[in-house]
């Protein structure tokens, strides 16, 4: 199996979590208000490694930032919460779908 070696590529921090940006690549993070095709800038970003194999990492952020446009906005699939207590007549059937934001890297 061969391993995918990338050029350049940066860990940038939205949404309480860690994502890697690669140029081109789709993510799908936390929701982010906003229309699809608008422009957005992470300005969180914790390491950066360049084409010449060297790797910047954050004290607790560079300054640099990382451009995205957003694909679209969406759902994740429907998680199913179902509390139940025996001899109790106790039966809670709750379900919850997560809102996401897919978003494209346009440059790092």
């Amino acid at each position: 199996m061969e391993q995918i070696k990338f050029d350049k590529y940066v860990i940038f921090a939205t949404g309480g979590k860690q994502y890697q940006g690669i140029p081109g690549k789709t993510v799908s993070i936390e929701k982010i208000e906003g229309e699809a095709g608008e422009i957005l800038e992470f300005d969180e970003v914790l390491l950066r490694k360049t084409a010449d194999d060297k790797i910047e990492i954050g004290t607790p952020f560079l300054k640099s930032k990382v451009k995205a446009s957003i694909v679209k906005q969406m759902k994740d699939p429907k998680v199913i919460s179902f509390l139940f207590k025996r001899r109790k007549k106790v039966r809670v059937k709750k379900g919850h779908r997560q809102p996401k934001t897919i978003i494209r890297i346009e440059s790092i």
